[in-house]
């Protein structure tokens, strides 16, 4: 299944999962944007045009973490992109991400897990 143009932001701050993120989805036909904070993720997708259909969102980055770029995006135009949490913390960030009805994949991400999640929003 072919993602076409669908443009997709990854945000994580691990170089290598941004890396294999970008390599996976890519090879799907997404266009893939990547960003390694908070910072850079807000600056990323308010440059994005057309914005991307899903935003894959780490919960725990140093600096401004994956809530705190969700609640800057809640706060804008940028409250409709979906946004799909990726976490590797406990069930707190989880639960805490559900509470805010994110969708939250667990690290380390099955491929088919994600390629149905992206597909779901792309």
């Amino acid at each position: 299944m072919s993602g076409g143009a669908h443009p997709v932001l990854v945000v994580d701050d691990d170089p290598d999962i941004r890396e294999t993120l970008g390599l996976v989805l890519g090879s799907r036909g997404y266009a893939v944007t990547v960003a390694a904070d908070g910072v850079e993720a807000l600056e990323r997708l308010r440059a994005m045009s057309p914005p991307p259909c899903l935003v894959l969102l780490d919960l725990m980055m140093p600096g401004m973490n994956g809530f705190e770029v969700w609640q800057a995006m809640e706060a804008t135009d940028l409250s409709a992109i979906p946004v799909v949490a990726l976490t590797g913390a406990g069930p707190a960030a989880r639960a805490r991400a559900q509470e805010l009805r994110l969708e939250v994949l667990a690290k380390p991400i099955g491929l088919e897990q994600l390629l149905e999640a992206v597909a779901r929003f792309c």
